[in-house]
């Protein structure tokens, strides 16, 4: 199906949903409270909110600058970053990454990167300062969202809805010293009866940083975002809301790739139905469509190889989907959901390249040589899902959740190269079909304790990297990668049990412990990796090592297994002390060693003073030595690390907050392992990239 039948489903779903609105049986008009659209996964119930979920929030008192919203997830206990620079950051838990992670925003909207090593990831095309919260679903335990293979990600921006009458708005500035970086955001609102608007703009500016040696990492770049959104409610029960955004990038230096990005320009345009208390039986019918597209310029003008080859990238994405969902109530206490959804992802564009010099001697050309590459070859991934969902308390302690989900995805390409339809002959639009399933029970065994106990199967096919790339580095390691359009969909047994539990203790100095564990284990089939492939010759620079190539290609034995350990004590009232351990152990048995990008043991302390106008933390974060690593992925062994962060805000008067922070306090020199190595720069061999050394930050905020 084409890009515009899908356009034409999607408008149709909405007009349904519009349509079936206009007929809806009456309301009680007593019920004044807001529509809020489904946006939210979590609400911080433990009897409702999906099986292990977790929420962040309370980005007033971060003050750090994030340099892009990737930032927000360092803290969160799982959680690891993936480096590629100062702006290209992927989030990854428990060593799932890129699209085994459903990232989306608002509950479904997403935003596919255009370029293929990812410097355009959907964290850059998000103001930070617009996230209200992060919320986290640990594994395949929902399928209401899209297909899951190992998590949900939803970044939830501001539900203005649900905000007090009349006009709001704010305006902040931050600035810190390693690297002069300067970030702002400005936001108006208004919400009204029936009608409210919000405004978002901001601005971010980040020089090159050193590292704790005083290295100066080439990292430098600027971006500059808004956003619109207009809610508008029809009656009590409905809400219709617009919301679009754009995003430009520009001049963004990628110290761990082969080139920098010059422009990097993205829209997104979404459309938010909803209608509630339809009838007994039949609660809410909820809808969204939504269109992104990014547009990608890189070059390798900064870099040493520009001496030799002039190269060009201009690649763009766009992205279409939508869904539809019913929310039944057809016995008492049982809550099932129903619905479909849409997804579709289409990337073209080509790389030029200027050959100047010889590249065996190094000598001029009499004339230099322009050759074109595909770098998507016109590819296009669709995705047609429907899911049921059930929730059941079999008990007043006992809560059943069950879910399945189909997923019919249809992938081809328009525009092969001669080379990769000689490898693959037949190079006809593919079908795959994908069952998901889970189960899970919350059994409340007093109101201060809760068991989790859950098992899910997320599906995954293939990205269209890993189908269709074709002799391009796109990996930590410099091997030519090929794509393999017959790629069987990788999927994930994940069974996970858990514990939570709080204490109270009235009338001493401790006031209160929270503690919780979970441990996990994951059997993989079908787990796709990258592996050196003797078949394959070595398309470009043939003579430069490595001389061998690597095709995408299905694991027949691999799992993961895993822990995450917390607990907090509340101390004098104001005080707070908590400890966080996270640790995942993964193993390719095909090749006998660690799946990549798995990270170390990670253990966090943190030391939290809180009041109402004055807050303080310090926190100690303590990441050990990886060495169970992936060879075959040129991974190298990485040193542990510690590192000491402090930060102070207060609200001195109503409307206005300030903070100062200091970062990596003792300049220590450090790489995590889920960094990438310099690459093609002129005074870095290949090594990984080191974080930023001591970084000092202010903030301040008005709001009204």
């Amino acid at each position: 199906m084409n890009k515009s039948t899908m356009a034409k489903l999607c408008v149709l779903l909405f007009g349904t949903t519009v349509s079936y609105a206009q007929v809806s049986t009456a309301q009680d008009s007593l019920t004044k409270r807001p529509v809020q659209l489904d946006e939210v996964l979590v609400e911080g119930k433990q009897k409702t909110d999906p099986v292990f979920s977790t929420f962040k929030s309370e980005p007033e008192k971060k003050i750090v600058q994030s340099k892009n919203v990737a930032d927000l997830f360092k803290d969160i206990n799982g959680f690891n970053l993936i480096k590629r620079g100062n702006y290209a950051i992927d989030p990854s838990f428990r060593a799932s990454q890129y699209e085994q992670l459903n990232v989306q925003f608002n509950g479904g909207t997403k935003v596919m990167h255009a370029c293929p090593n990812r410097m355009d990831p959907i964290t850059t095309h998000v103001i930070p300062e617009e996230i209200e919260r992060v919320e986290v679903v640990k594994g395949p335990y929902t399928f209401r969202y899209g297909p899951t293979f190992g998590g949900i990600v939803n970044l939830v921006t501001q539900e203005v809805e649900k905000q007090e009458k009349g006009y709001h708005g704010k305006v902040n500035f931050g600035g810190e010293n390693n690297g002069n970086a300067i970030t702002s955001f400005a936001n108006v609102k208004y919400v009204g009866e029936q009608f409210d608007a919000n405004i978002n703009f901001g601005f971010r500016d980040f020089g090159n940083y050193e590292d704790g040696d005083g290295n100066e990492v080439p990292s430098s770049f600027k971006s500059t975002d808004y956003g619109v959104q207009v809610g508008y409610n029809p009656t009590d029960n409905q809400r219709i809301q617009v919301g679009f955004r754009q995003s430009f990038g520009r001049d963004v230096l990628h110290a761990g790739l082969p080139m920098d990005t010059e422009e990097d320009n993205s829209n997104v345009l979404s459309v938010d139905y909803k209608l509630d208390n339809i009838s007994d039986g039949l609660k809410t019918l909820s809808a969204k469509v939504y269109r992104s597209k990014v547009d990608h310029i890189m070059t390798n003008e900064l870099r040493p190889t520009f001496m030799m080859m002039e190269a060009v990238s201009a690649v763009d994405a766009t992205t279409l989907g939508g869904r539809v969902e019913l929310e039944w109530l057809p016995i008492t206490n049982f809550k099932l959901y129903t619905g479909i959804d849409a997804f579709s992802v289409g990337r073209t564009g080509n790389r030029t390249r200027l050959v100047k010099r010889n590249m065996m001697t190094g000598e001029p050309l009499p004339m230099p040589m322009e050759f074109v590459d595909e770098v998507w070859q016109d590819s296009q991934i669709d995705d047609y899902g429907a899911f049921v969902e059930g929730k059941y308390p079999l008990s007043e302690k006992f809560l059943l959740n069950v879910g399945a989900r189909y997923d019919r995805v249809q992938s081809k390409i328009d525009a092969p190269a001669d080379d990769f339809v000689a490898e693959y002959p037949d190079l006809d639009t593919r079908t795959e079909h994908n069952f998901s399933t889970t189960a899970s029970i919350k059994y409340m065994a007093t109101s201060n304790l809760l068991f989790e106990l859950a098992y899910g199967r997320g599906v995954r096919s293939a990205n269209m990297i890993e189908r269709f790339i074709n002799h391009f580095t796109v990996g930590q390691d410099p091997y030519e990668y090929v794509g393999n359009p017959y790629l069987d969909a990788e999927v994930n047994n994940q069974f996970e049990l858990g514990v939570k539990a709080n204490a109270n203790f009235d009338g001493y100095a401790v006031n209160r412990l929270d503690y919780g564990a979970s441990v996990y284990y994951s059997i993989y089939d079908n787990y796709i990796v990258p592996v050196i492939d003797p078949s394959l010759d070595k398309k470009y620079m043939p003579m430069a090592e490595p001389t061998e190539v690597k095709r995408f290609t299905n694991l027949d034995e691999a799992y993961k297994t895993g822990f995450e350990i917390f607990g907090e004590l509340t101390f004098l009232k104001d005080f707070a002390f908590k400890t966080e351990l996270s640790y995942v152990y993964a193993k390719n048995r095909d090749l006998d060693e660690s799946l990549p990008l798995t990270p170390p043991l990670v253990t966090r302390f943190n030391l939290r003073f809180e009041r109402e106008k004055i807050w303080a933390r310090a926190a100690y974060t303590i990441t050990s030595e990886q060495s169970d690593i992936a060879p075959s992925f040129g991974e190298q062994t990485t040193d542990g690390y510690g590192v000491v962060d402090l930060s102070f805000g207060a609200k001195p008067f109503e409307h206005l907050t300030v903070g100062i922070a200091a970062s990596n306090i003792f300049d220590v020199a450090y790489n995590n392992h889920l960094n990438f190595s310099f690459v093609n720069q002129a005074d870095y061999g290949r090594v990984p990239i080191n974080d930023p050394g001591r970084n000092l930050s202010a903030f301040i905020q008005y709001s009204f």
